[in-house]
């Protein structure tokens, strides 16, 4: 059987970045939000009952570890999840969460 590759430092590092940004809840909430279709930041704040400065806030840090990606329709720009990989991985660890519920 062939081992992986395994990821360099700077990969490494990368990745656990990625995960202590969907570490936080509200970030983790936001990622969920937008994992559908495009959502607006106001959408967004309402449904999960937080102030649009903060989910614009937590939405660029989001968007700067490419875990999420915006669109502009005139003035208003939604977001939604970047792409495949990132819902694989909440997607299954969701999955992987909700099947220790049933043991």
């Amino acid at each position: 059987m062939k081992k992986r590759d395994q990821p360099d430092d700077e990969e490494t590092i990368l990745v656990a970045e990625t995960f202590k940004l969907l570490g936080d809840p509200s970030r983790l909430r936001i990622a969920l939000a937008v994992m559908d279709e495009p959502v607006a930041v106001g959408a967004i704040a309402e449904q999960l009952d937080l102030s649009p400065s903060l989910v614009s806030h937590h939405l660029r840090l989001l968007r700067a570890a490419r875990l999420v990606r915006h669109e502009r329709e005139g003035r208003t720009v939604r977001y939604s999840i970047h792409d495949h990989h990132i819902e694989h991985v909440v997607k299954d660890m969701l999955d992987h969460i909700r099947e220790g519920d049933r043991s």
